[in-house]
């Protein structure tokens, strides 16, 4: 899987919000949502021209006017980032990302109840 560069992941951040939209829509929700400022017309139509060519975006033309829907869904782009970042940085191990942020105090104590309801659950369905 390609990686999406921080202003691609931005972008698509707000087509998973919006479902799909135009440069000027897509522009919108960024000056809203992030803290910059509203990115040129341009820019945005680069970044999305170059998120097509990379294959997470689609597009649909309306005589001028484009609008850009997602490929992939943001659960499966997770998923793909989560297990790279694991087997970049943790040797392919979950323990040991988790323990990391564990032990980096990245969770609080009500992450870690709900990590352990989740653990009891997945164990009492698959019992050893």
């Amino acid at each position: 899987m390609q990686k999406l560069t921080k202003s691609e992941e931005e972008i698509m951040q707000g087509l998973w919000e919006l479902g799909s939209g135009t440069v000027g829509e897509i522009r919108t929700w960024l000056e809203s949502n992030t803290r910059d400022e509203k990115p040129a017309h341009s820019t945005v139509s680069t970044i999305l021209r170059i998120m097509g060519e990379k294959g997470f975006i689609t597009y649909k033309a309306y005589g001028k006017t484009f609008e850009y829907s997602p490929l992939i869904s943001k659960a499966t782009y997770s998923r793909q980032s989560l297990d790279l970042m694991k087997n970049d940085y943790f040797a392919g191990s979950a323990a040991d990302l988790v323990s990391f942020l564990v032990r980096d105090e990245q969770l609080s104590q009500e992450d870690l109840a709900e990590l352990r309801k989740i653990l009891d659950t997945k164990g009492s369905q698959n019992p050893s």
